[in-house]
């Protein structure tokens, strides 16, 4: 709908007026070939009643309508209007193009957010500050937090129940896949290709990093860091279970290739670290380095599944 014509100072040009509200033109549009002007509200409505001109009827859909020329937005915009809250007391006069930002920050707007000043520190319409009781309208804020909160929990509770669902038939399956590997070569094969994908699903999950200080290595760490650090996170980063435990035999030197298996050794070759592929340990000082990775790197400096390093310092 349009802005009402006595509202305006002066008279208004019949091109500016809307034919349909016979308002002044608010957000206007025109009709591609006969060039008529009508509010975006105003024609909208009539187009998805009769798709056709209401002046002079010719055939017109909602995608044909095109924005007014600038010489017509312009001629709106140098309109001088009274502000919408004149009725509650504003004297204001002021141009059409500077009625949105003027409505905003009217002092007189009834609708205007306000801060509660009694304490309860919310925003809400000046019109409504009289009849405000911020007791009241805390508890109604905690209750509707609080069916919120209820609405999350019983979701969250169904989707553990998917889950656990999903793991015991995922559990039953590869307890049925270890059952047939036994007697089947072929099962066996495919079963052992499944725990490589999932393997490599996991590696893909995972963030790259970047080790800056070779040198922070912990060759040997105890097995309080190993148990309550290290594998705890790998467990919650969804690493396969059936790795998990050689992972963790993985971190210290005793297990690990050739390459890695003393100090002197590890001196030698650190120029060839450059080429691990590395994945961060989420939230550790620590690294995962991968076979289905790394399968570039040379045997003396790999293990199956992969190797995790724990560094002191510097890992980005």
């Amino acid at each position: 709908m349009g802005f009402e014509t006595k509202r305006f100072q002066g008279d208004v040009d019949e091109e500016l007026i809307c034919p349909i509200c016979s308002g002044v033109l608010e957000d206007p549009l025109q009709a591609p070939a006969c060039e008529h002007a009508f509010c975006r509200a105003c024609i909208t409505e009539w187009i998805s009643r009769q798709p056709t001109c209401p002046v002079d009827r010719q055939a017109v859909t909602a995608s044909q309508l095109r924005p007014v020329p600038r010489i017509l937005r312009n001629l709106l915009s140098r309109l001088s209007t009274r502000c919408d809250n004149s009725v509650h007391g504003c004297n204001a006069i002021l141009k059409l193009d500077s009625l949105p930002s003027h409505l905003a920050e009217c002092e007189y707007n009834p609708k205007r957010p306000m801060p509660c000043e009694k304490g309860c520190g919310l925003v809400i319409p000046k019109d409504e500050l009289a009849d405000h009781n911020c007791v009241r309208e805390l508890r109604a804020l905690i209750a509707t937090q609080q069916g919120k909160l209820t609405e999350y929990q019983q979701e969250l509770a169904e989707q553990r129940l998917v889950i656990n669902e999903h793991k015991r038939e995922l559990a039953l399956l590869k307890e049925f896949m270890r059952a047939m590997r036994v007697s089947n070569p072929t099962m066996r094969a495919l079963a052992e290709q499944m725990e490589r994908d999932e393997v490599a699903r996991w590696a893909a999950s995972l963030a790259r990093a970047r080790v800056t200080r070779w040198g922070g290595m912990i060759s040997t760490p105890d097995d309080m860091l190993q148990v309550m650090m290290i594998k705890r996170s790998l467990s919650e980063s969804g690493c396969p279970p059936h790795i998990i435990d050689e992972l963790m035999e993985n971190c210290h030197e005793r297990r690990w290739p050739p390459g890695l298996s003393s100090l002197e050794t590890r001196q030698n070759n650190r120029r060839l670290y450059e080429k691990y592929v590395c994945k961060r340990v989420p939230g550790k000082q620590a690294v995962l380095v991968l076979h289905c990775d790394n399968a570039h790197v040379d045997e003396h400096m790999m293990l199956e599944p992969g190797l995790v390093m724990i560094f002191a310092h510097g890992i980005e």
